[in-house]
């Protein structure tokens, strides 16, 4: 099973996915003049110094390093590019953007952000870094899945959830699909955004339909592959995302084929939209 780590593979095909993803969903949701709520099951540590060994180097080549000098990007790929070139002022690719660095630079005064990471070093790392400077910001060192019976419904019936855990155990499958259900029964309206590798395994296969079970029509899903399959390794990844903003699917079909073309590998790099 994969064994993914935020910090080793920072940056990668996979995140690029992912972050493209979550700011379309805050610039949506930002629109509206209400308090909104950032729950984030899986933090890790809020933004991370690339790497130098050869391995994680691929990692990084393999998505944010494809793009770094991209001029022709569609416009969500261009405010993504902002936000990585945001934390690297020199214009040298050194630091990369976690999920909680980016939903807090785009976040409002009012807004609250939730941070959970079960991993120590992880989750010191995203203490220090927030610290005490943002009163919008609240960090726990806890369980996720738990955190999310703890946080919702919210305050103020808002909410965008990030959900992605490691995989690296087969139950991180069952215990998603199984907080998805919980939280969507507790909170239908929240937006729900989840994850996760495209793996040979028979969980990571059978993923999306599982969550679809739960989800029923309220939901998108996309994915993209950027290399041939390989034993053990991700050639790929998804997001599946639940009440999804109306303006989502256009801008994804747009996006999505973009991103193939910059970061596919071989043949049989492709993408989907359901």
């Amino acid at each position: 099973m994969l064994s993914y780590r935020h910090s080793f593979h920072a940056g990668n095909h996979a995140d690029v996915l992912k972050h493209v993803v979550l700011l379309e969903l805050l610039a949506y949701l930002t629109q509206k003049d209400k308090p909104l709520w950032y729950v984030d099951t899986h933090a890790g540590a809020g933004h991370y110094t690339l790497p130098e060994h050869p391995a994680a180097r691929a990692e990084q080549q393999s998505g944010i390093a494809r793009l770094w000098d991209a001029t022709d990007a569609p416009a969500p790929v261009t405010r993504y590019l902002d936000d990585v070139r945001q934390i690297n002022p020199d214009g040298m690719l050194a630091h990369y953007p976690g999920s909680p660095w980016i939903a807090a630079r785009h976040l409002r005064r009012d807004d609250r952000l939730w941070l959970s990471e079960l991993h120590p070093a992880d989750a010191e790392s995203l203490s220090q870094h927030f610290g005490t400077g943002d009163r919008r910001v609240h960090v726990e060192k806890r369980d996720g899945f738990a955190a999310l019976k703890a946080h919702l419904p919210p305050q103020p019936r808002r909410a965008l959830v990030m959900v992605d855990p490691s995989y690296e155990l087969a139950s991180d499958y069952r215990n998603v699909s199984v907080a998805l259900a919980d939280s969507v029964k507790r909170f239908a309206t929240g937006v729900y955004a989840i994850w996760y590798p495209m793996l040979a395994s028979r969980e990571s296969r059978g993923f999306a339909a599982a969550l679809q079970a739960v989800a029923g029509p309220r939901a998108l899903h996309v994915t993209m592959t950027v290399r041939e399959p390989a034993p053990g390794g991700m050639a790929g990844s998804g997001m599946f995302i639940v009440n999804p903003p109306y303006t989502l699917p256009d801008s994804l079909n747009t996006v999505v084929p973009w991103l193939v073309e910059r970061l596919g590998q071989d043949r049989a790099a492709t993408w989907s939209l359901e």
